[in-house]
């Protein structure tokens, strides 16, 4: 494996950030999307390349350091790489979905004055992921972490002349320092017990640390490797926008529809669940921690999902089918199944990837619209887009012989299998999910392609200036650089769950670089039933999630196409729930009234309080008062006039003989 050539592949889209977005005004805009989709592009074939190389010749897995940025006390601080397997599949799929989004975003941005910025922000992006999936060590897992945390809040206000976007990347922002401060706390915990930051040296100490204990009291203490798993995962919780550090997700769709496809599919959220499928060698040594990962993802999973019931806006629908999925991927991390957690991850890339850039194609032609309620009979004025989206659609809710099925089901399979605490509880969520996740995902598709054609009231102003413009009001088809990534991630949505279920699920694709203990691996007994993928297709037409899905989807047709009063029936009936849909289980409210509230109080309190009144009124002029005083007094004594040292003098010797006095009578 050419080390030169590992190094381009991140360093070639930093580069092309670089010139984008230093150099835009002398490039242009042909210049910026021409450097940066060239570099994504060199990048991703040379990902396709690695992961040959690593699978199919049998290259043994690499990892050295390229330079050391820091010893302190031993400890190296370093950047290097580890390109095993994981890697090698993570680099694919992040390369390969980032350039069908740099594609798509000539035609979608074609218009916007923010053109190169956008394309250098994207790029940069890309480095970041790949810096954080290429790693070998925590500090450069930390330097990733937070490189694509802080891309992800220049995108998603990048439209920052609009309030709800700073809004937006504010929340995004705060909500994910919550999740990197418990994050830097279990990267300082492994620095603690290990005196290293290298993968290499915490895995290997891993079952030693698993004994040690973290005082709590002076008869209590929890076990150290335990709470260092949770601190990673609340890390996770906040990149992977797992419950209750979640919301920051649906308001990060203020930002332009190709950085929801990037953020959603393979970069920022699906940072967390790489995270805890490279930390297996820790996280499988603490039963605790596991089932606290498979409880947050299962709520997760289902709560999350009932959201995209309520909401109107496309493409909020399709992030709350983001969370929804995330906790699919948790919950599977949560009973030891990593493989399938990293699987659901790749299939997911693709499927989720397609939807939103085919909602921005849809937004493309009715100018910006997104609520659905505007839309309707699209159908036949965007066939390629309309297609596409059902192929994506299919694939999200589980359909046999698409991706999404057979990595969702090995999911739901392999929950059931599982004995770990909270497994039950899981079980059912992941179930009834499925459910849910067709109920919304139908629901958009009749909403926005089928039924009555309800944008040309809606959008009659917009209709009327294209007719002024000689465009005419009718919406059509996305030009070719829209739709050709979507036919482009349509065809891994539809195939290649099929094609890579058998080794990279069921084989022993991962080896080393994902490690199960013996009593946990229960992909391995999923493993052993495993008859191929038509098979295993078959056998989920008859399995229980199938038909769940199949009632989801009859219930969306029969309550938004052929019978829409029915949906407002259930709205009336059950009010008080819609109203806690509505309000997203009053967290936004509790944050915003509570937390920030109480936070502005401290803020105030410290500022008046211990600022004003401690620090610069009693310690600063207090002390200054202080010494003005005494100095008062002193020049009262010191007055240059003979007579008041003579008086000054009398009154010492009056003291001077009182003291004696009283020390002579005792």
């Amino acid at each position: 494996m050419n080390p030169t050539a590992l190094i381009a592949v991140p360093l070639l889209p930093l580069l092309a950030a670089v010139i984008a977005g230093l150099g835009g005004r002398l490039i242009g805009r042909a210049g910026a999307h021409t450097v940066t989709c060239a570099a994504v592009g060199i990048s991703c074939a040379v990902s396709l390349m690695v992961l040959k190389q690593i699978y199919w010749d049998g290259v043994p897995a690499y990892e050295a350091p390229v330079y050391s940025w820091l010893v302190s006390d031993g400890m190296h601080m370093e950047v290097g790489f580890l390109i095993d397997r994981l890697t090698a599949l993570m680099m694919a799929v992040v390369t390969f979905v980032s350039l069908c989004v740099h594609v798509y975003t000539i035609g979608y941005m074609s218009d916007d004055p923010g053109y190169t910025r956008f394309f250098s922000y994207i790029s940069l992006f890309t480095f970041s992921m790949l810096m954080l999936v290429m790693a070998n060590n925590f500090m450069q897992l930390f330097f990733g972490w937070e490189a694509v945390g802080l891309v992800s809040y220049l995108l998603i206000g990048f439209w920052y002349t609009r309030p709800s976007a700073i809004f937006a990347n504010l929340k995004a922002f705060i909500v994910n320092r919550i999740g990197d401060f418990g994050f830097v706390l279990g990267i300082a915990g492994i620095a603690y017990f290990t005196h290293s930051l290298a993968y290499r040296d915490a895995f290997a100490a891993a079952p030693q640390i698993a004994h040690a204990l973290v005082p709590l009291s002076s008869t209590a203490g929890v076990g150290a490797l335990t709470l260092i798993c949770i601190c990673l995962f609340i890390g996770a919780m906040g990149k992977s926008a797992q419950v209750p550090l979640h919301v920051w997700l649906p308001d990060s769709m203020e930002g332009p529809t190709p950085i929801s496809a990037l953020i959603h599919a393979a970069t920022m959220v699906t940072a967390g669940i790489f995270m805890v499928a490279r930390m297996s060698p820790l996280f499988e040594y603490s039963d605790a921690a596991l089932s606290f990962v498979l409880v947050i993802g299962a709520t997760t999973a289902f709560f999350m999902g009932l959201l995209g019931v309520v909401n109107n806006d496309i493409k909020r629908v399709i992030a709350y089918s983001t969370l929804s999925q995330l906790g699919y991927m948790t919950v599977a991390l949560g009973v030891s199944a990593y493989s399938a957690a990293i699987f659901h991850l790749m299939t997911h890339a693709f499927f989720k990837a397609l939807l939103f850039l085919a909602a921005g194609s849809v937004i493309i032609a009715l100018h910006h619209e997104q609520d659905m309620r505007r839309m309707g009979g699209l159908a036949k004025y965007m066939p390629v887009t309309a297609v596409t989206c059902w192929i994506g659609a299919l694939a999200l809710i589980g359909t046999p012989f698409f991706s999404g099925f057979y990595s969702k089901d090995a999911i739901i399979e392999a929950v059931g299998e599982s004995h770990r605490w909270g497994a039950t509880y899981a079980y059912w969520c992941v179930l009834c999910g499925v459910f849910v996740t067709a109920l919304y995902t139908f629901r958009m598709l009749f909403l926005t392609f089928h039924g009555p054609e309800r944008f040309r009231a809606a959008a009659g102003a917009h209709a009327a200036h294209d007719d002024d413009h000689g465009h005419g009001g009718t919406p059509h088809e996305s030009p070719a650089v829209v739709t050709l990534p979507l036919i482009a991630l349509a065809i891994p949505s539809v195939l290649i769950g099929a094609f890579t279920v058998g080794p990279v699920l069921f084989g022993d694709y991962f080896g080393r670089s994902i490690f199960v203990l013996a009593g946990n691996n229960v992909v391995g007994t999923l493993g052993a039933d495993f008859g191929g993928p038509v098979q295993f297709a078959l056998h989920g037409l008859a399995a229980p999630p199938f038909w769940f899905a199949l009632t989801g989807a009859v219930t969306a047709w029969a309550c938004f196409l052929w019978r829409p009063t029915w949906a407002d029936a259930a709205v009336r009936t059950f009010g008080w729930l819609y109203r806690v849909l509505t309000h997203k289980y009053y967290f936004d409210w509790f944050n915003e009234q509570v937390l920030a509230v109480l936070t502005r109080l401290i803020g105030v309190g410290l500022w008046k309080g211990g600022d004003e009144a401690l620090i610069d009124g009693a310690m600063v002029n207090g002390s200054a008062a202080t010494v003005g005083w005494v100095g008062g007094l002193l020049r009262r004594v010191q007055s240059g006039y003979l007579y008041s040292y003579a008086f000054w003098m009398m009154i010492g010797l009056a003291v001077l003989l009182a003291w004696f006095l009283a020390q002579a009578r005792y």
